[in-house]
């Protein structure tokens, strides 16, 4: 993943007010994850490993603020349902994303 479009993401992250330090961490970990892969637009996951990378200690808090970056448009996530394969997240960098 260039740093380029690390950049470019977490300006976009910046300016909207909605999002709280928990979305930050989850975000920080996948980009870390897509740094790690390589990758910038697809990034095989696991929760636990989000969990950990972020310092996100319960489930609650996970699924709460992972599925507001899914609502508000920051991250498609694609799961596996199969335990040998890691699940997607698709960073959305399109212009769609609503601020308020």
């Amino acid at each position: 993943m260039e740093i380029y479009n690390i950049f470019n993401y977490l300006k976009i992250c910046e300016k909207d007010i909605r999002l709280t330090v928990w979305h930050f961490a989850l975000l920080n970990a996948i980009l870390y994850l897509g740094y790690r892969q390589g990758q910038s637009k697809i990034i095989r996951v696991s929760r636990s490993r989000i969990m950990s990378l972020s310092h996100v200690k319960t489930l609650p808090t996970y699924h709460k603020y992972f599925k507001e970056l899914q609502r508000m448009g920051y991250i498609k996530y694609t799961p596996s349902y199969n335990p040998k394969y890691k699940s997607e997240v698709e960073l959305l960098f399109n212009q769609t994303i609503k601020h308020n």
